[in-house]
């Protein structure tokens, strides 16, 4: 074993007790000194062990209502002296100061205590000041100390010790110690950024503990992982383990399907919807969204805004795809969709969704507030002598909701609150507009009477032009052209329908 180090004395103070009594005992059988404070001094004491207390060590009470109990050099000498220097030897002997080889400590709960919605100054107070320079002292000199941080760590240093006889290795100890400062730096992570809310400091930190091993990345060749708590998001009823590019697509499902309040249906593929419709039930929705491209649909992602019965997964089940995201299901609806294994079925949780989004760009990160607008009929400006009926006002707003989601250049054509069709991630605007006609027509669906949306405004009037040509009898785009008044010419001299919202929404 590398540098062997068997354990004399323990300080042991912790805010959540739960799974210490094992290693205590354990720590007792091999004739281990305990070293504690407060409630954990408590809690060893009625195990039946003798405890020192800091206190007695210290010859000063915990102080200031416990805010200074362990800052003291009898403490922290203890911890931080290096048993290979002389040096450090004398003077612990001179101090009477305890070689202190295992530190457990936890720490205050400051995250829960701010997801609890309590004030400012019970916030503060969970502001651990001790603990968190205990683990720090303890990681620092792993050449000596074990520190355990948290206690998802007491079984392995059980078992550990078992193994060995009571002793730790030096990669046990810096394998802790790595630990243990991935737990400090996750509090201060926290910390700061509960201050950071009001005039925020213009930088990046975001500390995330949980994570998943994923198949592998957008290709097999590339490994994946994600950083998050999914068991929060959903419920997994059915199905394999989500792939990296199942999460890239079930957050654009997520994403889309919230800005809808009518039973309504979509069905994603690559992150672009492929199929929306939004009708009086899901039933009629389901068919409806998957009419609108059934090539694409299959092997999609199916989300949905209210529960799913049997009926609705009955029609589902006739078509092959990935992932099912819904509120709730029927106890029939999950019989029908769980008799093939493999069909990733998730209930949706309602967890609030972060506001920010960001992603690695050259070498740095990138960030931006989330698109949290859509505007509706009350933020169009009619721009042309024929106004939007109510009906097509209506139909630009659901159009209006598919292009904020929909890869740039995008054109929408809708009607009814069905997606007819779309032009998608194009390099000219009327690629897309010509790409969105075609597809319509592949799929035999008659333009004549639609709307027409856009994510940014017309340099020229060639996509109006050939929009209302085809049928086309009201346009939304955000307008801001040095050249809007052509476009507005165009529709006026075709006789269509035209809004602005001054709102872009490009989708890169």
């Amino acid at each position: 074993m590398n540098h062997p180090v068997k354990i004399k004395n323990a300080l042991i103070s912790v805010y959540y007790k739960d799974g210490l009594e094992p290693l205590i005992r354990q720590l007792h059988s091999l004739g281990v000194t305990f070293y504690s404070t407060g409630g954990t001094e408590s809690f060893i004491r009625d195990l039946g062990f003798d405890v020192v207390r800091v206190e007695d060590l210290t010859g000063y009470p915990s102080i200031l209502g416990g805010r200074v109990k362990t800052l003291h050099p009898k403490v922290f000498g203890g911890i931080l002296s290096r048993r290979n220097l002389e040096e450090d030897k004398a003077q612990a002997a001179q101090y009477e100061i305890p070689e202190i080889d295992l530190v457990i400590v936890d720490l205050y709960p400051f995250e829960e205590t701010v997801k609890a919605g309590l004030g400012e100054d019970e916030i503060i107070e969970k502001i651990d000041i001790g603990g968190i320079s205990l683990i720090r002292a303890a990681a620092k000199n792993f050449n000596d100390v074990v520190i355990l941080s948290s206690k998802n760590d007491y079984a392995e240093l059980h078992h550990i010790l078992e193994e060995n006889q009571g002793a730790t290795s030096l990669e046990h100890r810096k394998a802790f110690a790595k630990k243990a400062f991935n737990t400090s730096s996750h509090y201060d992570t926290a910390i700061f950024n509960y201050f950071n809310q009001e005039d925020p400091l213009p930088v990046f930190k975001v500390s995330e503990q949980k994570s998943t091993v994923l198949r592998y990345g957008e290709n097999p060749h590339q490994k994946g992982y994600f950083y998050g708590d999914l068991d929060a998001m959903f419920t997994k009823l059915n199905g394999k383990e989500l792939s990296y590019n199942n999460l890239v697509d079930v957050d654009a499902a997520v994403a889309l399907i919230d800005e809808f309040t009518e039973p309504t249906f979509a069905i994603l593929k690559h992150t672009n919807a492929c199929g929306v419709a939004s009708k009086d039930n899901l039933l009629d929705a389901w068919k409806v969204a998957l009419a609108c491209d059934p090539v694409s649909a299959f092997g999609g992602v199916i989300i949905c805004n209210g529960e799913v019965d049997g009926e609705t997964a009955r029609e589902i089940s006739n078509l092959f795809f990935e992932v099912l995201i819904a509120p709730a299901f029927s106890e029939k609806a999950i019989e029908i969709l769980t008799e093939k294994k493999n069909r990733i079925l998730l209930q949706r949780k309602p967890v609030a969704l972060p506001g920010k989004s960001f992603k690695t760009l050259l070498n740095g990160v990138i960030e931006q507030d989330k698109d949290a607008t859509i505007e509706g009929p009350d933020q169009m400006t009619p721009v042309t002598e024929v106004k939007p009926t109510p009906e097509q006002l209506q139909d630009l707003h659901f159009a209006n909701k598919l292009v904020k989601h929909t890869k740039s250049n995008t054109i929408v054509l809708a009607k009814d609150g069905q997606l007819l069709s779309s032009g998608v991630g194009q390099t000219s605007r009327v690629d897309a507009l010509v790409q969105a006609l075609e597809k319509a027509k592949t799929f035999g669906f008659d333009v004549k009477g639609a709307v027409m949306t856009s994510d940014a405004f017309f340099p020229f009037p060639d996509c109006v032009e050939i929009a209302a040509n085809a049928g086309i009898k009201a346009i939304l785009q955000p307008g801001g052209s040095i050249k809007d008044k052509l476009s507005i010419d165009m529709a006026n001299s075709k006789g269509v329908a035209m809004v602005t919202t001054g709102v872009r929404h490009f989708k890169h």
